[in-house]
């Protein structure tokens, strides 16, 4: 989600005259766009404009802080790194260029007063739906149809820094997708901090399809997009018409991230996490059984207060049972002004670090096993780009969301192609062209 907003940024920037250059050591201004998931991407972020602002550099620079961050943060940043020039909320993406241009007119007189900008601004999720396609064509693109969360998970702090859930219209969003057709992109990532609720409480089931299933077969009668994902949905959104929709949509692929979190009973409920395991089981079976070629992959945070050994024990027999093969496996972050801050039976970082490890090894056992029932198959690549290790080679994405590297001619991006798999490890297989 930033890189999307960062792009709509920056086609702002370049469309009011300014020019983006390959890297900060050329560059009159710097925006650096954050995240505030977790405490560590937080002093990242610090840590980089501390840096970029440091007496020691002779070049003076324009530094705007964006996004989460800043959101979570406010003027508190200007006061703990001086220097910074902007301070720009996740509703405010859209007055970047506006603001910047007041910056370098303040400049000019001396004044040095930050601009700081986090209030919400109605219809702010229609602004993100420019691309850079004119400048650099791509294959791949993500699309923004929401923004905001109102789910209110005890350990996230996405609702504060992202608001409550505003919804694009169903045909602002086809309109994008469209024109991102006629510029050569054949892949749409949709985008929403829970991205299969979009609608809910605004627009109206059809037939007993949801919004995000009526706007999912819209997309899949636009010509010339060959495949639809989606990122981050929720288990308690995903309901029978979303699922069936992996059997009646070709373009949605064999394909389906599943945040589960936790696989104990106990924990979800102290998460809020408004499902069961049970219940997030018999999602992965039922996408399985629609799709008998479906790949799952998952979210997962372990040592979460409160998290006992029965408790992670649970977790790892969900994790093998869904039989997971891509995830994102975090040790759990205190995040100041969430209910799981304050909780206690804080668990120990090193029973984190264990857990955390045990769920890594799990993840490269069943990700290796999966991908090597491959070898000698032919599978579909929509090619998007050189590969970035590797000379001659090219790199691309099957139905089922793995990466391929392969040895090709440049000419063939943006195709899709029939590749017979030779070699894998956990996480990219190489093939030749057929």
């Amino acid at each position: 989600m930033n890189e999307r907003d960062s792009e709509s940024v920056a086609y702002d920037l370049v469309t009011r005259g300014y020019e983006l250059v390959t890297h900060e050591d050329h560059a009159d201004i710097i925006l650096l766009n954050t995240c505030s998931v977790r405490e560590k991407a937080e002093q990242k972020a610090i840590g980089k404009a501390s840096q970029l602002l440091s007496p020691k550099n002779d070049k003076k620079i324009t530094l705007g802080i964006m996004g989460c961050m800043a959101q979570n943060r406010g003027s508190e940043l200007s006061k703990n790194i001086k220097g910074i020039d902007l301070i720009v909320g996740t509703q405010k993406f859209h007055r970047v260029s506006e603001y910047l241009d007041q910056i370098i007119s303040k400049k000019s007189s001396n004044n040095l007063a930050p601009i700081v900008s986090i209030d919400e601004e109605v219809g702010s999720q229609n602004t993100i739906n420019q691309h850079l396609n004119f400048i650099e064509p791509k294959v791949t693109s993500f699309v923004s149809i929401m923004q905001g969360c109102n789910m209110n998970c005890s350990f996230c702090i996405v609702p504060k820094t992202r608001g409550r859930e505003r919804y694009r219209e169903i045909e602002e969003i086809c309109e994008e997708v469209t024109r991102l057709s006629e510029e050569g992109v054949r892949e749409v990532t949709l985008l929403g901090q829970i991205v299969n609720a979009y609608g809910r409480g605004k627009f109206k089931s059809v037939n007993g399809k949801t919004p995000f299933v009526q706007l999912l077969e819209k997309i899949h009668d636009i010509r010339g997009i060959e495949r639809i994902r989606f990122t981050s949905p929720h288990p308690s959104s995903f309901g029978d018409d979303l699922i069936e929709a992996f059997g009646s949509l070709p373009k949605l692929g064999n394909y389906a991230h599943l945040p589960m979190q936790s696989g104990s009973n106990k924990v979800l409920k102290s998460m809020n996490r408004p499902y069961t395991r049970e219940k997030f089981l018999s999602i992965a079976h039922s996408l399985r059984s629609i799709n008998p070629n479906m790949r799952l992959s998952t979210d997962i945070i372990v040592g979460y207060p409160g998290e006992e050994d029965i408790d992670f024990e649970m977790t790892r027999s969900a994790f093998s049972e869904a039989a997971f093969e891509m995830a994102f496996i975090f040790k759990y972050s205190e995040r100041s002004g969430t209910p799981a801050a304050s909780m206690a039976d804080k668990v120990p970082q090193v029973i984190k670090e264990q857990r955390n490890q045990i769920l890594l090894d799990l993840l490269s056992k069943q990700s290796i096993e999966s991908n090597e029932k491959l070898i000698n198959s032919k599978m579909n690549v929509l090619v998007e780009s050189k590969a970035k290790k590797g000379g001659g080679e090219l790199i691309g994405k099957t139905l089922c969301f793995r990466k391929v590297i392969f040895p090709a001619d440049e000419s063939m991006v943006g195709k899709s192609l029939s590749v017979v798999i030779k070699e894998v490890d956990g996480s990219v297989l190489k093939g030749t062209i057929i």
